[in-house]
């Protein structure tokens, strides 16, 4: 009888135990759906910027290694990416969707813009988010001479509970003259001018430090590595004997309006990455503490 008793109890304590770890499940589970990505908890902010070369190694002509860059992104974990250079669909690149591969590699969500038709594909630039996006816009820059076109595409996402940001990436003009470029930057400032939302501006400008280009950008958004490094940003051209500084992040406050509560972003740290493999810029790697 001791033993049937003994038995009975074990039982009633497996069931309860089944049934707590049955409710702790289910109440957990309803936490991480409500709040997938940990949204109220989000206090930092990585971002990252780079020109990848349509995935090609400046010293393998021909060669396309998707791998590596996937690799980088990985492992520092950035919450937002700007990628100039993309291909998609493109003959070059073995036809591959190089914005969908990095974001399916990475486990991020992704947007591609084009910028123009090459290739028998498509050519431009593409932002990964960690981030559900809730909204993407491709703009297209203007020009005052005969170039290759260029875009601002953008992004808005809410990085922590009822805080929302538009990122946006461009790849401003390269021609020797900065005459499209300085129009390419007014059209940005410009229609960033009345956003609601914070804005992180990052990308290739084309253009280095104390040139008219940054000059308009330094104007409106606080450059980050300013605050860090004093004038000196750092080179990220060429990849293997960096000379001259093209690759930037920015943030902006957004205009005021009427129910939305402004938040900060505090520089804590930035850093070039020493990539001198995956392409013939190296990336840029910002982190923000959100405030």
């Amino acid at each position: 009888m001791i033993y049937k008793i003994c038995q009975v109890e074990r039982l009633s304590g497996l069931i309860y135990n089944r049934i707590f770890k049955g409710y702790f499940i289910f109440w957990f589970g309803l936490f991480l759906f409500s709040n997938p990505l940990g949204l109220y908890a989000q206090k930092d902010l990585k971002v990252l910027t780079y020109n990848i070369h349509h995935a090609n190694p400046p010293h393998y002509p021909g060669l396309i290694n998707i791998d590596t860059l996937a690799r980088i992104i990985n492992r520092e974990k950035p919450d937002l990416v700007a990628l100039q250079e993309v291909d998609s669909g493109v003959k070059r690149s073995g036809n591959m969707d190089q914005a969908m591969l990095l974001a399916h590699r990475t486990g991020m969500n992704y947007r591609f813009f084009k910028a123009i038709n090459y290739d028998g594909g498509e050519y431009g630039i593409a932002i990964l988010s960690r981030f559900p996006i809730l909204s993407a816009k491709l703009i297209k820059l203007p020009q005052v001479i005969n170039a290759e076109a260029r875009v601002l595409g953008y992004v808005e996402v809410e990085i922590a509970k009822k805080k929302r940001l538009i990122f946006a990436n461009t790849h401003l003009d390269a021609s020797s003259s900065d005459a499209n470029r300085r129009v390419q930057m007014k059209a940005i400032l410009d229609y960033f001018k009345e956003s609601k939302y914070p804005v992180i501006l990052s990308g290739d400008f084309n253009d280095v430090p104390r040139s008219n280009t940054l000059d308009a950008f330094d104007s409106e958004f606080e450059r980050a590595g300013e605050a860090v490094t004093s004038e000196y940003f750092g080179h990220t051209f060429p990849q293997d004997n960096p000379d001259r500084t093209l690759d930037y992040v920015g943030w902006k406050l957004p205009s005021p309006v009427k129910g939305i509560k402004p938040f900060y972003l505090q520089l804590v740290a930035f850093s070039i990455l020493p990539e001198q493999y995956a392409s013939d810029h190296l990336p840029v790697l910002v982190k923000y503490k959100i405030k």
